[in-house]
C-alpha cells in the first residue's frame, strides 16, 4: 500500500461526504468511465469487447468485467498467466494477444482493482 492510498483512506474517513469527489477524481485520472449498457470502459476501450480474453486469463471464470469483485479476487491468476505468455513470447493468436496489448490489459486491470479495492470493496 503505497503513501497516497494511505492519505486517501485517511480522508475517506474524515469527510465521509467528500467521498464521492474522490472517487470522481480517481476515475477520471485514471480514464476510467461507466456505462449502463457498454460496462466499463478505460482510456476509451470498451472493457467487455475483452471479454474473450478476460475468459482465456480467469480459466473460463470470468466472462465479463461487470463484477469488479470476482475481477479482484482473480487478478493473480490474470498476472500470471499474462507474465508466463509474456516470458515465453508465445502469444495466444485467435486471442490477437501481443506483448504491447497484453501490457495495456494488465494495467486495465491493475486500474479497475484499484478502483475497487478503494471506493467499493468497504461499501460491500
Amino acid at each position: 500500500m503505497n503513501l497516497d492510498t494511505v492519505m486517501l483512506q485517511k480522508l475517506k474517513k474524515l469527510f465521509p461526504e467528500s467521498q464521492k469527489q474522490l472517487e470522481q477524481k480517481f476515475l477520471d485520472e485514471n480514464g476510467i468511465q461507466y456505462d449502463q449498457q457498454l460496462g466499463y470502459i478505460i482510456d476509451g476501450v470498451i472493457m467487455n469487447e475483452l471479454s474473450a480474453r478476460l475468459e482465456y486469463f480467469t480459466n473460463r471464470r470470468m466472462t465479463s468485467f461487470n463484477d469488479l469483485k470476482a475481477l479482484y479476487l482473480n487478478a493473480i491468476i490474470i498476472n500470471e498467466k499474462i507474465d508466463l505468455e509474456i516470458a515465453n513470447n508465445r502469444f495466444i493468436e485467435r486471442l490477437g494477444n501481443t506483448k504491447e496489448n497484453l501490457l495495456q490489459f494488465k494495467e486495465q486491470v491493475k486500474r479497475l482493482n484499484e478502483y475497487y479495492r478503494q471506493f467499493l470493496r468497504d461499501k460491500r
